[in-house]
């Protein structure tokens, strides 16, 4: 909902400041005194064109600002938090710029955004009924959507579960698709799976296999030269021929400290130390002759090594780095090969899901035709005895529920995205069902029902969207609407009826009209008065938000052009008597 809007130097409004709440705002005010800039400064929040006539005369840039209560908003809240925006306190700044020279800005929650951003941000705030105006309910899209929620739970679920259907067929569809395109490619990928997995089958790597084996070859490429250095190892250590080795070395030693142990301890010590070194070397020269002892040179043993690995190195040249490495491509090859090799059954399996999927999306169309057929002949009924209030009696609405026929398709179950067979019939559809919704207006007696653009005049069309707007009430998402002289052309007992109307819809939503009847403005919640100042060369506009007392004079001034009449003023106190009861906030 907007709780406020500042305007300044827009066309006669050089700054002011609009406090909006719940219920019925009315907008009145002179000729010229700059009523529809509030209107004006609502289209340039919704990212609506801007150009430097806008500007006030003078000034350098125009600015708009909007205070939006977005607490119940959650949809708007995140289309701000897309946009880089902030909320405070549950609350959004929407501001616009536009430059003398016709240069146009525009934030969002205090960040600056393209205007196109602005728009789609703000477009579900408000819906804007003027004169000259595209509005919400002249498109199709939202013709049906607004028919789904007149008709209520039964509509709006049916609608639901023919989206998911239409969804899910979509899907199955893409995915029979995909597969049957892809069968000679997905053949020839199995074939080359096949291939790799018999290569490996062959070879039966082990894990670290190829670690072990790389240092078996180097061992038994190099038997001789291992077996004669430790052979020589060994007889440093300990010399068979008696030549002078390290065991004897040590043993010396040994012997030469034992001698003199008696006379000081440290070299006791010392004979002890060597004593350990000796019995150290003495097992270390037998594990070396063992080891020596155990190295086989044999050529047999080094050819069966080499050509395992060369097989090795063959499946880690496609397979991967590692053994380890080939035997996971192996085990995710395996598993791939068996879903391509159920391509066949794939293919039946989702044919069968296309036919059942087809079959209960027809069945769900068909039902959600029905609901809405009968939802549009009440909703047509209401529209229509609203217009003959609205000082239109010979007016009708008519809402249009067709479909297209197609021709039939080949195959069975048919190709993707072909018609839906309902019935006889084979019809176009869409995620929305297989209907094109229109609302069609004949304003007068023995004339053709014509598309609303097309069937109404501007004063007309407001009055057919107020209409629309009260028979929908409760159903419509936006919050705010805007009348722009929604009551042109008429007068006495119908501008009554137009005003009883606002206040009606008023109870579902906020509702801002300006309009130059007092019959109208008396149903209001708060009341606005646009005045216009001069000071001999600069004419400017302010708004005032009226309190009772002014309100009557406000009333009579519109009532007979005189605000002191006492006359007028009694007839305004009685009109206001009479709307108390059927307002909004009453």
């Amino acid at each position: 909902m907007l709780e406020e809007i500042r305007i300044g130097h827009l066309g006669v409004i050089e700054s002011s400041r609009l406090e909006l709440g719940p219920g019925l705002t009315v907008i009145t005010g002179e000729t010229g005194a700059g009523k529809t800039m509030v209107v004006t400064a609502l289209g340039l929040l919704l990212g609506g064109r801007a150009d430097s006539g806008m500007v006030r005369t003078g000034a350098r840039t125009a600015r708009v600002e909007g205070v939006v209560d977005a607490t119940a908003l959650d949809g708007f809240r995140a289309a701000v938090d897309d946009a880089g925006g902030e909320t405070e306190d549950g609350h959004v700044v929407l501001a616009r710029n536009v430059s003398s020279e016709g240069r146009s800005r525009a934030w969002v929650g205090g960040a600056a955004v393209p205007v196109s951003r602005l728009a789609d941000t703000a477009e579900p705030l408000v819906a804007v009924h003027g004169q000259s105006d595209q509005h919400r309910l002249l498109r199709q899209r939202a013709q049906r959507e607004a028919l789904d929620r007149f008709g209520g739970a039964p509509v709006l679920s049916m609608a639901e579960a023919y989206a998911a259907l239409h969804a899910r067929l979509e899907a199955t569809e893409r995915e029979l698709d995909e597969v049957v395109a892809s069968a000679r490619e997905r053949a020839r990928e199995a074939d080359l799976l096949r291939f790799g997995l018999g290569e490996i089958e062959a070879v039966d790597p082990k894990p670290g296999e190829d670690a072990q084996l790389a240092a078996d070859e180097v061992r038994l490429g190099y038997a001789d030269a291992l077996r004669t250095a430790a052979e020589q190892a060994r007889e440093a250590l300990s010399s068979e021929a008696g030549d002078p080795d390290a065991l004897g070395a040590a043993s010396a030693a040994r012997t030469l400290l034992d001698g003199v142990r008696e006379h000081d301890p440290e070299a006791g010590a010392l004979a002890d130390r060597l004593a350990e070194i000796t019995y150290l070397l003495s097992d270390l020269a037998a594990d070396v002759a063992s080891y020596a002892a155990g190295i086989d040179a044999d050529p047999a043993r080094l050819a069966t090594v080499s050509e395992r690995r060369a097989a090795l190195t063959a499946l880690t040249r496609k397979y991967g780095e590692t053994v380890e490495e080939v035997l996971a491509w192996s085990e995710s090859s395996a598993a791939r090969l068996l879903d391509l090799d159920g391509t066949d059954d794939r293919i039946e399996a989702l044919r069968a899901e296309q036919r059942s999927l087809r079959a209960e999306l027809a069945e769900v169309a068909q039902t959600l035709s029905s609901a809405r057929s009968e939802a549009a002949a009440r909703l047509s009924a209401e529209v229509t005895a609203e217009l003959a209030l609205l000082a239109m009696p010979d007016a009708r609405l008519e809402i249009s529920v067709t479909q297209h026929d197609a021709e039939r398709p080949a195959g069975d179950p048919p190709p993707s995205a072909s018609p839906l067979r309902i019935g006889t019939r084979w019809l176009r559809h869409t995620a929305s069902g297989v209907d094109e919704v229109e609302f069609l207006l004949a304003a007068n007696t023995g004339s053709e029902p014509r598309p609303l653009h097309k069937g109404a005049s501007g004063g007309e069309l407001s009055r057919v969207m107020l209409a629309l707007e009260v028979a929908l009430a409760g159903t419509s998402p936006v919050p705010t609407f805007v009348f722009d002289e929604v009551d042109a052309g008429v007068g006495g007992t119908a501008a009554v009826e137009v005003g009883r109307r606002l206040a009606q819809l008023a109870r579902t939503a906020q509702v801002l009209v300006v309009t130059h009847l007092p019959q109208v403005a008396a149903y209001a919640d708060r009341h606005v008065l646009v005045e216009k100042a001069s000071d001999g060369s600069v004419t400017s506009s302010g708004l005032t938000l009226l309190d009772e007392e002014a309100r009557e004079k406000e009333l009579s001034r519109m009532l007979a052009g005189l605000s002191e009449s006492d006359t007028a003023l009694a007839h305004a106190r009685e009109l206001l008597e009479v709307a108390a009861p059927a307002r909004a906030l009453s």
